[in-house]
């Protein structure tokens, strides 16, 4: 088990969570350069935000189903904490960027941090959390650049 634990990172891993942040470092800077269709890019990076913290919330649903020597009172920790994350990103599809991006960025560093609770609770791979430190990083970075395609 301890051989697993310490695996690199496996290569699908890799492409699938860095080719998910393409639409990030696409539309922030499109909804900076393209001044007449700024706000168009800007809105599709915070419901391409919200989807994605959606998306990272539904992962510790899954753990909290399938770990192994969770307390009970654990796993409904984990179950209720998945839900979090979605009904963080709802409301700031409705929010204009200067609302929708700190909500945004707070729920994914809520993530991280819960992320960092559940590795002390759970054996996850050494690869996870650094991967998730790096993913979450540069979203958050992409959200405030796209706060400013309202002030150009």
């Amino acid at each position: 088990m301890a051989e697993q634990h310490s695996l690199p990172l496996p290569r699908t891993v890799a492409w699938l969570g860095y080719g998910g942040l393409l639409p990030f470092l696409a539309l922030a800077p499109a909804s900076l350069l393209d001044h007449h269709h700024g706000m168009v890019w800007s809105d599709a990076l915070y419901a391409y935000g919200a989807i994605i913290l959606s998306f990272i919330g539904a992962l510790h649903w899954g753990l909290a189903m399938s770990l192994p020597g969770l307390t009970e009172r654990q796993r409904s920790a984990w179950f209720m904490w998945s839900i979090v994350p979605a009904l963080i990103a709802w409301p700031a599809v409705l929010f204009s960027p200067p609302l929708a991006a700190p909500l945004l960025i707070a729920g994914f560093i809520a993530h991280y941090l819960q992320d960092r609770r559940l590795a002390g609770q759970a054996t996850l791979p050494d690869w996870y959390l650094p991967l998730r430190l790096r993913l979450t990083s540069v979203a958050a970075v992409c959200l405030v650049a796209g706060v400013f395609a309202t002030c150009v």
